[in-house]
């Protein structure tokens, strides 16, 4: 393919067989064979299967480890297909987080699903956009890594088919499932590396150079932090697999100068504007700082949450949640990928994949070593990078995802050695191998995600009532939605955004510094509400307290404020009572109070 990674010749190496086929490189690259349609017809029925639940209950079924990460992906995927609708800007909205806004570029609104999904939500709801983007996600991410390795890296079909599965559906995958679509829909990831290896090889560097550029600048509106992760891991995949012969690399490097420069030009082309809305328009924010996230080594040794050696609790103090079991491989896993780097070591693409894999393993374990919930002290890279630029919004732990493919490579380039090695007479290889490999992969088999019943919209909100109150102002929930609780979202696009709200789930700046946080910037009264529900409460309200509410609901430009049936809503409707000095009325289900004249 090129002298950068020539990979048919790794392919004749790793198998050690003599039966390779005849038919010309590219013909056999771009045919797609009976084995093609059934490995894709398989990775699609294994996503349906993982998502059955959520299939299945379309109109009030909820991830049930999403926490409120779902919510926040629907209203971005509503309110995108509103705003193209409407012809509104879809870089911004007011309808969250008003009458500040929020920066759709500035967060997770996936464009790229966004957009072109829009009549789908537009038609159908966003709940059936999110499951669909995840079920493309996880077939489609499978479905490119058997396309590529079926054509550069392995000769068997199967082999390529088991890296593909792997690479679509392995631990972090599923865990991220169950929230994070901009973490399942990594199919262009593939297609980058091998073009970015075209160019070294010097191979039409205008066409390919153009092809890379449009295909980065769509994974950017698909997601830039694993394009970043993804960036990082085949640099270092290609530093490994060159260091071996640097002067072909250096000659590779300069080959694809020219390309790099023409992809370049194109992806700024098509994402500057969007890239400096990100970062300098309304609503933008500096960083965002997560704390130390790095993966306890123990981690990579345990069975994810949702799998078949999996239970509840099996991640439990390894992981954030349940979206983020990056690093759960389980040790059967890991003992064939450290058997299978030995076993074919002369071989240059498993060693760049046992580098790379080595590498990001340490990078995702943060910037201190921690065995068993224990911090050894002992400084790991990270902390060298950690506050980088770009870098220093990351979660570390993420790094770990980068080992997918590298493991896949490993796993397939061992399959395809094993099954050469029966078609030569060494037929207990093939068996032991084949034997191990189930060891170590069916343990991760993925579950079916569970899925709960959504609790049924307020009556004020579903039967419209709502319009009565609300002239050109907000809409003020008790409290206010925030990253905790989210709902007051759902109820807002089921009403199609006929109104504003205050507050929300979403990243935007706060304080003097513009530093990112999840959620609004506190306001006294937002914080004061928040702080009676948790604690049951009733804060002590004086003639400030009274001043600073009504100056927040002017803030907020609030039409009504509106407290729906939760937890310890009898604390906080004698709290609104008391801020407002008057008391709500019951309305369809809700306690209402009507302050467009007080504001």
């Amino acid at each position: 393919m090129s002298e950068t990674l020539n990979l048919v010749d790794e392919r004749a190496a790793a198998t050690a067989t003599t039966d390779t086929t005849t038919a010309p490189a590219r013909t056999r690259r771009f045919h797609v064979t009976p084995a093609d349609v059934a490995a894709t017809s398989s990775f699609v029925v294994l996503a349906l299967f993982v998502l059955a639940r959520q299939w299945k209950h379309l109109g009030d079924g909820y991830l049930v480890s999403s926490g409120q990460d779902q919510t926040m992906w629907e209203w971005f995927f509503a309110v995108t297909a509103h705003s193209l609708a409407n012809l509104e800007n879809p870089l911004s909205s007011t309808l969250q987080n008003y009458p500040l806004g929020v920066n759709l570029m500035a967060n997770t609104a996936m464009f790229g699903v966004s957009i072109p999904l829009a009549p789908v939500t537009l038609l159908f709801g966003p709940t059936v956009t999110f499951t669909l983007a995840l079920t493309l996600g996880l077939s489609g991410t499978a479905t490119a890594w058997y396309w590529v390795l079926s054509r550069h890296v392995v000769t068997s079909k199967f082999a390529a088919a088991v890296g593909g599965v792997f690479c679509g559906f392995a631990p972090a995958m599923i865990s991220h499932t169950n929230g994070h679509p901009n973490f399942v829909a990594l199919f262009l990831l593939p297609f980058i590396a091998l073009l970015v290896i075209r160019l070294g090889s010097g191979e039409r560097p205008v066409r390919n150079g153009i092809l890379l550029g449009l295909v980065v600048a769509y994974q950017v509106f698909l997601g830039e932090e694993p394009l970043l992760i993804y960036a990082i891991a085949f640099a270092v995949f290609g530093v490994a697999y060159g260091i071996s012969r640097p002067g072909a690399a250096l000659a590779a490097i300069r080959r694809s100068l020219k390309g790099l420069c023409v992809a370049g030009g194109v992806t700024l082309v098509i994402v500057a504007f969007p890239l400096w809305w990100q970062f300098l328009g309304p609503q933008s924010y500096h960083s965002i700082e997560h704390g130390p996230v790095g993966n306890d080594a123990n981690a990579f040794t345990r069975f994810p949450t949702q799998s078949l050696a999996g239970y509840p609790g099996s991640a439990e103090g390894l992981a954030m949640n349940a979206t983020e079991e990056n690093a759960f491989f389980g040790w059967p896993l890991l003992l064939l990928v450290v058997m299978t780097a030995a076993w074919l070591w002369r071989v240059r693409i498993a060693r760049a994949a046992a580098a790379t894999c080595a590498v990001l393993a340490v990078l995702s374990m943060g910037v201190e070593l921690s065995v068993a919930h224990t911090d050894t002290g002992i400084t790991l890279p990270w902390a060298w990078f950690a506050k980088l630029p770009l870098l220093e919004s990351v979660l570390e732990s993420r790094f770990a995802m980068g080992c997918i493919p590298a493991i896949a490579i490993l796993v397939a380039l061992g399959t395809d050695r094993a099954l050469a090695s029966g078609r030569t007479g060494q037929r207990s290889t093939t068996l032991l191998w084949l034997g191990w490999l189930a060891v170590a992969l069916l343990p991760l088999a993925p579950a079916p995600a569970a899925v709960a019943h959504r609790a049924p919209e307020p009556a004020f909100f579903a039967d419209g009532t709502w319009r009565s109150y609300v002239s050109d102002g907000s809409v003020v929930t008790v409290p206010l939605p925030r990253p905790e609780d989210a709902k007051a979202l759902q109820w807002q696009v089921r009403q199609k955004f006929g109104y504003p709200v205050a507050g929300g789930y979403f990243v935007g700046p706060a304080g003097p510094e513009d530093e990112g946080k999840y959620g609004a910037d506190d306001r006294p009264t937002a914080m004061l509400l928040g702080k009676a529900q948790n604690t049951g409460e009733l804060p002590t309200i004086d003639d400030a307290t009274r001043s600073t509410a009504l100056d927040d609901l002017r803030f907020w430009n609030a039409d009504v404020v509106v407290l729906p049936p939760g937890k310890n809503d009898q604390v906080l409707r004698t709290t609104v009572n008391q801020l407002l000095g008057v008391d709500g009325v019951r309305v369809d289900g809700v306690w209402v109070w009507d302050v467009r004249n007080l504001t």
